[in-house]
């Protein structure tokens, strides 16, 4: 079992490091298929996030590409959104014990969205930018950032899935800024995210630890090797690929 999940985080991370693509939307519907219990694959998933996205969040600060302000903006509405997420399924668990059935209909049409989301940042990126919100100044969509972050954030502390994906499509359509301050900034907000999520759903008992090890084992070489080969790969070929594996995954959980 130890073997076979290893297997499984290593996949997931090559995959990560090949082609950029979250590993959320990628490894919560693979846990699931594989029959693990749907918030135990959230809660587990968040924190498993959280340990890589720290490391990334510290390479990416020693770079100087991270926006703090609008990191802040962007977890001032997410924080508040996943403690209304993981606190609504808690309660609706207590009266109608459907949480997994909850979970899993959520997780297959938030799959559903990041595939057209992976999609449209593939072959529509250059059509993002040179909008007139990009324009203005952050003061001046401070509202509508805390608004995206609230129902973002909802989105994934009940699923786990979009902490990169989707918040990486809002920030495209937003903001002009460089790839590699988009990508810091992005992977900042997430580790903050999935920390805050993963806490809270540790405290409701959703959270495999020797899972989490064990796909942590796999996952941290599967990311370094697919780093090292994504310049000589098609990305575009295999992100588009993936974003097909992941519609059939939503289709499938729904």
């Amino acid at each position: 079992m130890s073997l076979g999940i290893a297997a499984m985080g290593l996949f997931v991370g090559f995959m990560v490091g090949l082609t950029g693509v979250g590993g959320a939307s990628l490894l919560t519907p693979i846990l699931v298929l594989a029959g693990i219990n749907p918030s135990i694959a959230v809660g587990t998933d968040l924190l498993y996030n959280s340990v890589t996205k720290f490391f990334g969040t510290i390479q990416h600060w020693r770079q100087k590409t991270i926006d703090f302000k609008l990191t802040k903006y962007l977890a001032m509405g997410s924080l508040p959104g996943v403690v209304v997420s993981i606190a609504l399924l808690h309660t609706f668990n207590s009266y109608y014990h459907n949480q997994e059935t909850l979970i899993k209909h959520a997780l297959g049409y938030v799959l559903i969205l990041v595939a057209i989301a992976t999609i449209v940042k593939v072959f529509f990126d250059h059509k993002l930018s040179g909008n007139r919100w990009q324009a203005k100044p952050l003061e001046q969509k401070k509202g509508l950032t805390i608004a995206i972050g609230a129902v973002l954030g909802f989105i994934v502390g009940l699923t786990s899935i979009g902490s990169g994906s989707l918040f990486a499509i809002a920030l495209m359509y937003l903001f002009q800024m460089s790839a590699s301050k988009l990508v810091g900034t992005d992977i900042a907000h997430a580790f903050l995210l999935a920390t805050v999520a993963g806490l809270l759903h540790a405290g409701l008992g959703n959270v495999d630890y020797m899972l989490a090890l064990n796909l942590l084992l796999g996952s941290i070489p599967g990311v370094l090797l697919g780093s090292m080969l994504s310049s000589k790969a098609p990305t575009k070929l295999l992100r588009s690929v993936i974003a097909s594996l992941i519609l059939i995954s939503g289709f499938k959980l729904i």
